[in-house]
C-alpha cells in the first residue's frame, strides 16, 4: 500500500513518519504539510518526497495517514476520500459534528476504508481486554479517568498545541475514554451531566442504551504526579480494570495501519472507522454544549 502523510507536527515527527517509513507492508510515498519547509525536512529524514500540493500527493497514493488538527483533518479527509484514498485518521475525527458527518459521508460515498487511531484500541493487551469485557455480560457501571499534564508544570510539552488549548481535554483525551467505554457498555443514550473541574478538567456522566451508567474524568491540566489513564467496570462479573500494555504508540499505529490494509482488502468496516469517529464526536459535542451552558 502506497501511503502518504499529511502533517508535520509533533505526532507526525515522533510517531507517524517513523512507523510509515519502517512498516514492511507500506510504501511511504511522501509528506505534505502546511509548512513546506517542515514537510521537506521530515521527508528528507525518512528518505521520501515532500509535496507542496496536497492534491498531487493524493493522486499518487493508495492511502493517507493524517496527523493534523481536527478541523484541518476533516477538510482534507473529505478531499482524500474523493480522490479514492483509504484513510488512517487521528482522533477526534473533526472539531464539529457537521465536519465529522462530512468525513463519514465522504468515506461511504467513495467506498474507501477508514480507521481512526484511538491509541488504546490498537494496543494488544487493552484490545483483548475490551473484547473480553464486551462479551462478559451486563455491566452495572464504568468509570474512566484520562488525566494528562500537557498544560501543567513547566508547560513546554510538544503537545501543547493551539487546538488542544482551544478544545481542551474533552476533545483530546475524551475520545480515548469513549473508545473503551462504548464497545463494552454500549452506545450513549444521553450525556446526563457535564461539569467543569480545575483547569480544563471535565466530569461527565453518561447514560448508556443497555441501562448502565458511566463517569469520566478528563484533564490536560493535572499535576504530572497525578497523570495517567484508568478504566474500571463493575457488574455481575465482578470488577475489572484496564490492563497496562508493554507496547507503545508506535506499535499501536503499526497495528492501526494493518487494520486499514485489512479493511481495504476485505471491504469490511473496522470497528474504529469514520462512522464510529462520528458517533464519538456527537457525544463530545453534546457534553461541550452542557459545559458551555453550565446546566450539566
Amino acid at each position: 500500500m502506497r501511503i502518504g502523510l499529511l502533517g508535520t507536527g509533533p505526532w507526525a515527527r515522533m510517531v507517524h513518519a517513523p512507523v510509515l517509513a519502517t512498516h514492511d507492508d507500506l510504501d511511504f510515498a511522501g509528506v505534505w504539510g502546511r509548512r513546506p519547509a517542515a514537510a521537506k525536512e521530515l521527508a528528507d529524514r525518512h528518505g521520501t518526497r515532500s509535496y507542496d500540493d496536497v492534491d498531487a500527493l493524493l493522486a499518487e497514493v493508495d492511502a493517507v495517514a493524517v496527523a493534523l488538527p481536527p478541523d484541518v483533518q476533516a477538510e482534507l479527509a473529505v478531499r482524500a476520500a474523493a480522490a479514492g484514498c483509504h484513510l488512517l485518521l487521528d482522533k477526534p475525527l473533526a472539531a464539529t459534528v457537521a465536519g465529522a458527518r462530512e468525513v463519514a459521508r465522504a468515506v461511504r460515498d467513495a467506498g474507501v476504508a477508514s480507521v481512526v487511531f484511538f491509541t488504546t484500541r490498537f494496543l494488544p493487551e487493552p484490545d483483548a481486554w475490551i473484547a473480553e469485557q464486551a462479551g462478559a455480560g451486563k455491566w452495572f457501571t464504568g468509570h474512566a479517568q484520562w488525566l494528562g499534564a500537557v498544560f501543567s508544570d513547566d508547560g513546554d510539552s510538544p503537545f501543547a498545541t493551539p487546538w488542544r488549548r482551544e478544545k481542551g481535554a474533552l476533545w483530546d483525551v475524551g475520545p480515548h475514554a469513549l473508545s473503551v467505554l462504548l464497545p463494552v457498555l454500549g452506545d450513549v443514550r444521553r450525556v446526563a451531566a457535564a461539569v467543569r473541574g480545575p483547569g480544563d478538567t471535565s466530569h461527565l456522566v453518561l447514560d448508556h442504551v443497555g441501562g448502565a451508567s458511566s463517569t469520566l474524568t478528563l484533564s490536560l491540566t493535572a499535576p504530572s504526579s497525578a497523570a495517567g489513564a484508568a478504566v474500571e467496570f463493575r457488574g455481575g462479573a465482578g470488577v475489572t480494570r484496564l490492563p497496562e500494555s508493554a507496547s507503545n504508540a508506535a506499535d499501536a499505529l503499526a497495528r492501526a495501519a494493518d487494520a486499514l490494509r485489512a479493511a481495504a482488502r476485505d471491504g469490511s468496516p473496522h470497528a474504529c472507522d469514520a462512522a464510529f469517529g462520528l458517533r464519538v464526536t456527537e457525544i463530545l459535542a453534546e457534553a461541550e454544549g452542557l459545559l458551555a451552558a453550565g446546566t450539566g
